[in-house]
């Protein structure tokens, strides 16, 4: 479709910002070169200094000259420079949340939206005003339990520091694999073969207390070669089992504050070989006819504890149907040994 040329004598109408200002011009345009230029010098920038876009307000959309012809009378436009941020709404989130002026108000009226049984907001609006409310109260820089008693909450006084509780969070994950582990010997109908197991998974535990029940993945304090998270405390979606990433880029800092740490239990560690279908079976049937000694407990160890094949994944990203992977066969045992 061919675009609308304006009528003559007939300019359209703009309320125009300038990315990082407070002021706001009306400006009447009969294109979008002319309402940059008039825009850029109401602003006093300089255009031979500054290359200037411009797009909505809203929700950052370029706005072409094409385009131009099709955008609303009294449209709320932002002049941006090249290669800058197209959204000024996220801009004037980001100066907020930025700031402490307003950040109590804000809490206040966004508890009240969501606790006011008589106001039914639709669903994005509730989380959108949920994800606002964690922004506002993140207190991520806080560690100590005399620095932020909130964060606390429902947790045992022996835990000092937050990195201190992640770290036991993580060892008793890892610790309920073990038990699974541990548990699986029930299912092996020879008794001299669950013996066997019994004794192997007591060399798995010897190992386990030796790393501490690596418990390192999640506490901020350890070396970044060690961690899942940030400095700051960040996780990211390691995506699905099958997938190199996670296309919807979740994240949660559950340092940040008290409804994030207990969100943060939803997210899995998943195990990409799986468990149950896959390593246990593959640990009992290396066992059968052979020694102890001929396993390869290394490779069964980072597959059951480890992130060599541990995927720290968003519910929504945890896949709960069958993997489809097996164990190496060339890994089952240890060098020298017949497979």
């Amino acid at each position: 479709m061919p675009p609308r040329t304006p009528r003559a004598g007939k300019p359209k109408l703009f309320k125009v910002r300038m990315s990082g200002r407070a002021e706001k011009f009306g400006v009447a345009a009969f294109t979008l070169k002319e309402l940059i230029q008039k825009g850029s010098e109401l602003f006093k920038v300089s255009g031979c200094k500054q290359k200037l876009q411009c797009c909505l307000y809203e929700d950052g959309t370029r706005i072409t000259e094409d385009y131009f012809q099709y955008v609303p009378e009294n449209t709320e436009v932002l002049l941006i420079s090249e290669g800058q941020s197209r959204s000024g709404l996220l801009y004037d989130i980001r100066q907020v949340l930025g700031s402490d002026r307003h950040s109590d108000e804000l809490i206040s009226a966004a508890k009240r939206l969501l606790t006011d049984d008589g106001e039914e907001l639709p669903a994005k609006r509730r989380k959108l005003l949920g994800d606002l409310l964690n922004n506002l109260t993140d207190s991520a820089e806080l560690e100590n339990r005399t620095q932020d008693q909130d964060w606390f909450q429902g947790i045992d006084s022996r835990f000092k520091t937050k990195s201190a509780y992640m770290r036991f969070n993580c060892e008793q994950r890892i610790r309920g694999y073990l038990k699974e582990v541990d548990g699986h010997a029930q299912s092996i109908g020879s008794v001299r073969e669950r013996e066997k197991y019994k004794k192997l998974v007591v060399n798995l535990v010897e190992r386990l207390k030796s790393d501490r029940y690596n418990g390192r993945y999640f506490d901020r304090t350890e070396q970044q070669q060690h961690r899942l998270c940030t400095d700051d405390g960040w996780f990211t979606c390691q995506g699905a089992f099958d997938e190199q990433n996670c296309e919807s880029l979740h994240s949660i800092n559950p340092y940040g504050n008290r409804e994030s740490r207990i969100l943060f239990s939803t997210w899995n560690l998943d195990h990409r070989i799986e468990k149950k279908r896959a390593v246990l079976p593959a640990l009992v049937e290396a066992l059968h006819g052979q020694k102890i000694s001929s396993i390869n407990l290394d490779y069964f160890y980072r597959l059951l504890f480890t992130r060599t094949n541990l995927k720290l994944v968003h519910i929504v990203c945890h896949k709960k149907g069958a993997h489809n992977l097996s164990c190496d066969p060339r890994q089952l045992y240890n060098h020298g040994k017949d497979t």
